[in-house]
């Protein structure tokens, strides 16, 4: 596949290579984006589709939010999945006797850390302690393989959170999570938080972020290079607020700029984000990385001149991620714009006609403030036929 990523050497000094797993929490996580609502159904569908996609671990849902949720969740358990099914618990017992009811191996444990956190809620910091060790000992003992996931980790105090981290892998816990729950820690402010945690427990550690600042990519491959074994996000970004680390874009960041592998298939991250849209009922901006709708459409003529180059005007090419490229017309179109369109649509445009229908393409560009359509170019090049 390096022979579709054109990104030069600038990037080589910084190389990183491995592998990372990826752990998708669209179902959980995801579905708290404000207005989405999936049913049972749809989580199974959506689950089947990040299995084909490649995902290692998918987080099916926190069973004791609602019947519908219970459901979704004993249904991706027993779907027969490649990947491993997580389910998702607080640090409470009755959260996770019905995981362990419902046939799920895996679980992320959760319990806030951060002294805003704690204070909001009304709990110190001494009993939070007692739940998160009581509840790792449950997993341990009832055969849950367990992460811990300090909620807010990333504005806990320091001394407070090695204490957690060290009590809950001492008391059970297999894996553990960094989470940067509002998304305000910086790329290097992660690396170091991640760092500290890899040196202060001998098992994986994961890292969780939102992307508040713009950031959740630039933190997740932070945290890759830092030792994180896992990292969580989304498909398209789903989440509250700003959204969580957009799965697809980190694993293209990773293999094109870092030479770290995953199991992800781009050439199908745009189908699977496309369903996941019709099934949420939201768009997209169309310039998004990698799904993007007019990731591959060329409208500056400029650029058009260069189209049969991709390289010289592409930082990886559409088919390494099953996208489609197209010349489109409109008010920035040039002449080498209306020749390649009229040889698309396998239309003769003899040299001497291209100025003028380009100036006529431009104009009806700018009098409909749109791209102008194959049909329209059409009626266009009949003009004076």
């Amino acid at each position: 596949m390096r022979d579709l990523i054109w990104t030069g050497t600038l990037n080589d000094a910084y190389a990183v290579g491995g592998r990372v797993g990826l752990y998708d929490t669209t179902l959980r996580d995801g579905e708290q984006t404000v207005g989405v609502v999936l049913d049972a159904e749809q989580k199974l569908e959506i689950a089947r589709l990040l299995d084909e996609l490649g995902i290692d671990r998918i987080e099916a849902g926190f069973p004791r939010v609602s019947e519908d949720d219970r459901d979704a969740v004993a249904r991706i358990a027993g779907a027969g999945l490649r990947a491993e099914v997580w389910g998702f618990s607080r640090a409470v017992p009755a959260d996770l006797e019905l995981l362990a009811d419902l046939g799920v191996r895996y679980a992320v444990i959760e319990s806030p850390i951060s002294d805003l956190k704690l204070d909001a809620i009304g709990v110190s910091r001494e009993t939070m302690l007692g739940r998160i060790t009581s509840a790792m000992r449950f997993a341990a003992e009832h055969g849950i393989h367990a992460a811990f996931f300090g909620v807010d980790s990333t504005r806990a105090e320091r001394d407070f959170y090695d204490a957690v981290y060290a009590s809950a892998v001492e008391a059970g816990a297999r894996e553990v999570a960094v989470v940067d729950t509002l998304g305000i820690a910086s790329p290097e402010a992660v690396a170091e938080l991640v760092s500290r945690t890899v040196a202060l427990v001998d098992v994986p550690v994961h890292f969780h972020g939102h992307n508040d600042f713009g950031l959740a990519t630039a933190s997740a491959v932070a945290a890759v290079r830092a030792g994180a074994s896992w990292v969580h996000g989304t498909i398209n970004g789903m989440g509250e607020r700003a959204g969580n680390a957009n799965l697809g874009e980190v694993a293209l960041t990773l293999r094109a700029l870092y030479g770290v592998e995953t199991n992800l298939r781009l050439d199908r991250v745009r189908a699977v984000s496309e369903r996941v849209r019709e099934l949420s009922g939201y768009s997209l901006e169309p310039w998004k990385p990698l799904t993007g709708e007019t990731l591959y459409r060329r409208e500056s003529g400029a650029v058009a001149s260069q189209f049969h180059d991709p390289p010289s005007i592409e930082p990886y090419s559409s088919e390494l991620v099953g996208a489609e490229r197209a010349v489109v017309l409109g008010k920035k179109s040039g002449l080498d714009s209306v020749r390649i369109k009229a040889e698309q649509l396998g239309i003769e445009l003899p040299e001497e006609r291209r100025a003028e229908v380009l100036a006529r393409v431009k104009a009806l560009g700018s009098q409909q403030r749109r791209l102008v359509t194959d049909d329209e170019f059409r009626r266009i090049l009949e003009v004076g036929a």
